[in-house]
């Protein structure tokens, strides 16, 4: 099979994907989003795109969900890196993902900060 071949079966849309990281079957039809490649459970992702939507990205690679970030009008937005090359992506959220899974992203950075806490009392 060609690398064409390969990269148009890419492009056709299927109703579920099997989460690389946890293992979850995961319908593809989301509140909020037109072009979901996340967990619902996990909010794993692979890199698929270079563009939402485009499925043109070569790598493949597993994208680990790393922190939140919230836009102007207030959508929760995922940042994933890839575990293959390191790229960012932003992902928008959807209506059935996991609740808990969002927060303790939205948390991290107070649960494990980039500091020792016992050194804010110094300052």
């Amino acid at each position: 099979m060609s690398r064409d071949q390969r990269r148009g079966e890419r492009h056709e849309r299927r109703s579920s994907f099997r989460c690389g990281h946890c293992r979850l079957d995961v319908s593809t039809d989301a509140l909020g989003t037109a072009h979901r490649n996340h967990c619902t459970n996990c909010l794993w992702s692979r890199h698929l795109d270079d563009s939402p939507g485009d499925r043109a990205a070569d790598c493949g690679s597993l994208m680990e969900p790393i922190a939140i970030t919230v836009r102007g009008d207030g959508e929760w937005v995922i940042v994933h890196r890839c575990r293959g090359c390191a790229e960012l992506h932003l992902n928008r959220t959807a209506g059935d993902d996991n609740p808990l899974m969002l927060l303790r992203l939205a948390v991290k950075p107070l649960a494990q900060p980039p500091f020792p806490m016992e050194r804010i009392g110094h300052l």
